[in-house]
C-alpha cells in the first residue's frame, strides 16, 4: 500500500534520476533580440531554438515521499533546492517580516516633513480607489491611517471624555434586526482583522459580545489570576450541519497576535471544547451533568469523562451515540487582496471552533438506509486496519519508531537528522517526513489516545502546550496564516491503536496551491530534517 511507513518502523520513499531525450517536432525559428546587456551587446533567444533533439543526461534529483497516511497524496522534494536550503535552514527557512506601511508619513515626506492636517488626510484617503483603500487597510501599520480608514467605513459613537469609540451607531432592518451601520463591509473586516488598529476601535467594532449579531454564549472560561477571558459562541446556522461553537478571547483578552497568546488562553479554549464535548456524549449516554451556569472545574471535567468511558464500555449503550465524532480547527490569521481574494478564513480575534459529528444521514428518497456521515478520521481508521491487513504490523507503532529512529532523506551521515520539534512522556511535536504544506507540522500522541474522551488531565495538558508549542513556533518563523485541525477516532470504534493528531499547515506567500496540489502532488524545496531544526530554532521557552 501507498505509505512511507514500512513494518519495520524505518520511512521508506522513491528517487527520481530523470534522463531523457527529446524529439525536434518544432517547424520554424522565432530568434529575436529581447533587449541589451548594459555594454550594449544585445540578448539574444538563441538557445531556445535548438536546431536537433535535446538529450538531457541528467535533470535534478526528485524525492517521492509517500505520505504516511496514503490518501493524503505525496510530496515531491526537489534536491537541489533543498541542498540549497540545507547550507543554513535556521537563516534560510522563514519568512521576512512585514515591513511598517504609513500613509501619513508618506504625506509628510511629500510635506517637506511637517505635519498632516488631518481633515487634508481624511480627503486623500476617501479619495483612494478601494483597491489601494484594502491593501493600506490589510498592510498598514500606522494606528492613525487605520482609524481613519475606520470611521470612514462605519459610524461610531464616541467616549466625550475620551474621545475614543466605545460603540457603534445602529439602526433596524427591514426584519426588525439590528444592525451596525456600515458603508463598506470589506473594508470593515479587513480593518478589524489588523493588529494596529487601536484596541478601542476593535472592540467597537468586533468584539463585544452581540456587536456581530445574536449568537448566543453559551460557556465562558476565566484564568484564576484573571488575565484570560474566554467566550464559548453557539452557532447555531452553520456551514457545519447541526451548528457548532466557537471559543473566542473576549474583549478584555485581545489577541491578535500569536506571541500575545499565552499557555493560560490556549487551555481556557480547549478547556470549553473538552467541556461542550463531554456534556454533550452524556446527555446521549443518559448521564447527568448538575452543574449549570459555570464552567466545570478541571477535576469535575476528569470525573464526567471518565464516566463517559465507563458508558462506552458497553456495546449497548455506545448504540445510543447519534454523535460519535469530533470537529475541532483553528484558522489564525487573516489576509485579503486588493483583488478582493480573500486569502483566509479566519477574522478578528484569536478563536477556535469546534462541534460533533452525526453517525449517519438520512438520504434522498428512495434509498432507505441512511449513511455515514463523513469525518476525516474515519479514512485514518480504515487506512490503519488496511496497513494491519497487509503488513501485519500496527501502523501507529510502525510510524511513532519511523520518526524516533529517522535518518536523513538519502541516508546522508551529515546534517540534521531528527523530525522531532519538541516531545514529552505523552506527544510528539514533529515534521512529517512528507509535507502536504511546505510548512506542515504535526502533533501526535504517543500512546493509543484516539479522541479527548480517551485523553486525561495529563495527556489534555500535553496537548494544549503542544498545540500551542507549535503554533508559535511556525509564528517566529515568519508564518501569519495558519490552519489547524484534529483528525481522531471515532468514540464508539473498536481498539484500532489509533493516535489523536493535529495537523498546522502555514499558508506561505508564494505558494496558493494549483493543480499539482490539487491532484494530492505536494511540492517543496527543503528536506524535513532541516525544516525541523529551523523550528527548533525557533522553538519558545517555557509558556
Amino acid at each position: 500500500m501507498k505509505t512511507c511507513v514500512s513494518a519495520q518502523g524505518k520511512f521508506k520513499y522513491g528517487i527520481h534520476h530523470p534522463a531523457f531525450r527529446v524529439k525536434h517536432l518544432r517547424g520554424d525559428d522565432r530568434v529575436c533580440n529581447l533587449g541589451t546587456f548594459a555594454d550594449g551587446e544585445p540578448c539574444i533567444n538563441r538557445v531556445n531554438f535548438p536546431g536537433c533533439d535535446v538529450e538531457v543526461p541528467c535533470a535534478d534529483t526528485v524525492y517521492e515521499v509517500p505520505n504516511a497516511l496514503g490518501f493524503r497524496g505525496v510530496t515531491y522534494i526537489n534536491k537541489r533546492w533543498a541542498d540549497e536550503n540545507a547550507a543554513d535552514p535556521v537563516g534560510m527557512i522563514r519568512l521576512p517580516e512585514a515591513p511598517d506601511v504609513s500613509f501619513s508619513a508618506v504625506l509628510s515626506q511629500w510635506a517637506g516633513g511637517g505635519a498632516v492636517d488631518p481633515e487634508q488626510k481624511s480627503r486623500m484617503l476617501r479619495a483612494l480607489p478601494e483597491p489601494l483603500q484594502l491593501a493600506l487597510a490589510e498592510t498598514g501599520t500606522d494606528a492613525g491611517d487605520l482609524s481613519c480608514l475606520a470611521e470612514m467605513v462605519c459610524e461610531f459613537t464616541f467616549n466625550p471624555e475620551t474621545g475614543r469609540p466605545d460603540g457603534l451607531v445602529f439602526q433596524k432592518d427591514e426584519t426588525g434586526a439590528s444592525r451596525a451601520v456600515i458603508h463598506n463591509r470589506t473594508l470593515f473586516e479587513v480593518l478589524a482583522n489588523n493588529p494596529y488598529l487601536p484596541d478601542a476601535y476593535k472592540a467597537a467594532m468586533v468584539l463585544r459580545p452581540g456587536v456581530q449579531g445574536p449568537n448566543e454564549i453559551m460557556g465562558q472560561w476565566q484564568s484564576p489570576d484573571g488575565s484570560s477571558h474566554v467566550y464559548e459562541y453557539l452557532r447555531c446556522n452553520s456551514y457545519i450541519p447541526w451548528g457548532h461553537y466557537a471559543a473566542n478571547m473576549a474583549e478584555d483578552s485581545i489577541r491578535y497576535r500569536m506571541s500575545a497568546l499565552g499557555y493560560q488562553d490556549m487551555r481556557g479554549m480547549r478547556h470549553l471544547y473538552y467541556q461542550r464535548t463531554y456534556v454533550r456524549m452524556a446527555a446521549d449516554l443518559g448521564l447527568e451533568v448538575k452543574i449549570q451556569q459555570r464552567a466545570l472545574c478541571e477535576d469535575e471535567l476528569e470525573d464526567l469523562r471518565c464516566r463517559l468511558l465507563e458508558r462506552l464500555a458497553d456495546a449497548r449503550l455506545r448504540e445510543n451515540l447519534s454523535f460519535n465524532r469530533t470537529l475541532w480547527g483553528w484558522n489564525y490569521g487573516f489576509d485579503y487582496a486588493p483583488t478582493r481574494y480573500r486569502l483566509h478564513a479566519s477574522h478578528q480575534q484569536v478563536h477556535q471552533q469546534y462541534a460533533m459529528i452525526p453517525k449517519s444521514v438520512s438520504q434522498t428518497p428512495g434509498f432507505d438506509s441512511p449513511m455515514p456521515s463523513y469525518a476525516v478520521g474515519d479514512m485514518v481508521e480504515a487506512f490503519a486496519l488496511q496497513y494491519a491487513e497487509q503488513t501485519g504490523a500496527a501502523f501507529f507503532d510502525a510510524y511513532i519508531a519511523a520518526i524516533e529512529n529517522n535518518c536523513r532523506m538519502q541516508g546522508a551521515p551529515e546534517g540534521e537528522h531528527s523530525l522531532v520539534i519538541y516531545s514529552d512522556e505523552n506527544v510528539l511535536v514533529f515534521v512529517p517526513k512528507a509535507q502536504t504544506s511546505q510548512w506542515e507540522v504535526n502533533v501526535m500522541t504517543r500512546q493509543p489516545v484516539g479522541n479527548i474522551v480517551e485523553t486525561d488531565i495529563q495527556v489534555r495538558r500535553s496537548l494544549d502546550i503542544a498545540l500551542l508549542t507549535a503554533a508559535r513556533t511556525l509564528s517566529n518563523m515568519g508564518a501569519r496564516m495558519i490552519t489547524s485541525y484534529e483528525i481522531s477516532k471515532r468514540m464508539d470504534a473498536a481498539d484500532t491503536h489509533q493516535r489523536l493528531i493535529y495537523t498546522l499547515l502555514p499558508r506561505l506567500p508564494e505558494s496558493p496551491g494549483a493543480f499539482s496540489e490539487s491532484q494530492l502532488r505536494w511540492i517543496n524545496g527543503h528536506y524535513p530534517e532541516d525544516f525541523a531544526a529551523a523550528c527548533r530554532a525557533a522553538c519558545p521557552g517555557e509558556l
